[in-house]
């Protein structure tokens, strides 16, 4: 079982989410604790894996030593993948 870490900017957009949304994506991340893989993609531009809730994304890293799923960033599909 792997554990959350998020971290303080994704927590803040996290947070600035309507509650509905809230709730399917971290349901969505409780789902991926049991096999992470299951539900992320990995991605081609950047380091790390997504995580598609329908308009909205999560960036994450995983750490398979430490069994941890760091998440980088939250937000809609539009602007969540610039730097």
């Amino acid at each position: 079982m792997y554990s959350l870490i998020f971290e303080k900017s994704a927590l803040e957009s996290f947070n600035k989410l309507e509650q509905k949304i809230k709730e399917r994506i971290w349901n969505k991340l409780q789902q991926c604790k049991e096999n992470p893989f299951r539900f992320f993609e990995h991605l081609e531009e950047m380091d790390g894996f997504k995580l598609r809730i329908g308009d909205y994304r999560v960036i994450v890293d995983v750490d398979n030593s430490a069994k941890t799923i760091k998440v980088l960033k939250v937000g809609h599909r539009k602007n969540v993948y610039e730097r």
